[in-house]
């Protein structure tokens, strides 16, 4: 099944997308912040659901891959008014949304302000499920303190080595870093301004006290069909925040990939697609 690159303006922003399959019900699939992009999350998962039956979309978000990055204040309200006007634009009324990480607390948001938009849910080891980060207070001081992110992304940027060190915090399995990965990884670090909207997010989102995207108390409210994938032993989002997720959002699923961190798509593909796929259908 061939991809589609297409390109929209939202609300002034130039909108890189891409979209497979043009029957079927809608799946949106919304990346991870950090280095990422829709094909570096998502490329090996648009085509398989499209050849299931589905019309698939997978935008960049702005600040990220080919869409435009602005010097504005990214947060979550920023990212969710965006989607929205995303989906007028394209005449989108209701659809399935999966996000990874980032992508799933913006799921999870939209699912919650505008549930008459979301057909059913998947949380891939999800931002929004979890009250703090792993030592929180050492994290809140080195996303606060000037340069001191700017200066990791260089160095990250500049070195190999040390970018595959920082993906070895993402993905368990070090044999799932493969040189093709990480090519696709070093070239979306080194996209022009790639780092400026996780920083900005990071900033706002990050309080001394904790998170401020946090949707655990909410989570009753989810009535569409909801599944989880979660890594086991995924460092950013414990395992833990995610069976917690699934105690209160009643009647969801809960897949957890034994082995794998935090990027569970990619480090089980196949058992990832086959999951998804039969969820969706």
């Amino acid at each position: 099944m061939e991809l589609s690159e297409k390109f929209i303006t939202v609300q002034g922003i130039k909108t890189h997308y891409y979209e497979a399959g043009t029957k079927g019900s809608t799946v949106v699939l919304l990346h991870g912040g950090g280095v990422d992009s829709a094909h570096l999350s998502w490329g090996g998962v648009m085509a398989p659901l499209a050849e299931a039956g589905h019309h698939v979309i997978a935008p960049d978000l702005p600040g990220y891959g080919g869409t435009e990055k602005p010097d504005i204040r990214y947060t979550t309200a920023f990212y969710l008014d965006f989607l929205c006007a995303f989906l007028d634009a394209l005449e989108v009324k209701k659809a399935s949304f999966m996000g990874l990480s980032m992508g799933g607390g913006l799921s999870l948001g939209l699912t919650l302000d505008n549930p008459q938009r979301v057909e059913k849910l998947v949380l891939v080891d999800s931002y929004g499920i979890q009250r703090k980060v792993a030592m929180h207070f050492l994290s809140w001081l080195m996303v606060k303190i000037p340069s001191i992110m700017e200066s990791t992304w260089v160095l990250e940027r500049k070195s190999p080595a040390m970018m595959r060190w920082a993906m070895k915090q993402v993905v368990h399995d070090p044999e799932q870093l493969t040189p093709e990965l990480m090519a696709e990884v070093m070239k979306a670090a080194n996209q022009h301004l790639s780092e400026r909207a996780f920083t900005s997010y990071q900033r706002d989102d990050m309080l001394i006290s904790g998170l401020k995207t946090v949707f655990i108390d909410r989570l009753h409210e989810i009535k569409v069909p909801t599944l989880l994938v979660h890594g086991e032993l995924d460092g950013g989002v414990p395992l833990a925040c995610a069976e917690e997720a699934h105690q209160r959002i009643i009647g969801s699923q809960l897949v957890v990939f034994k082995g794998a961190g935090h990027w569970a798509q990619r480090e089980r593909p196949q058992e990832f697609i086959d999951v998804v796929r039969k969820f969706l259908s």
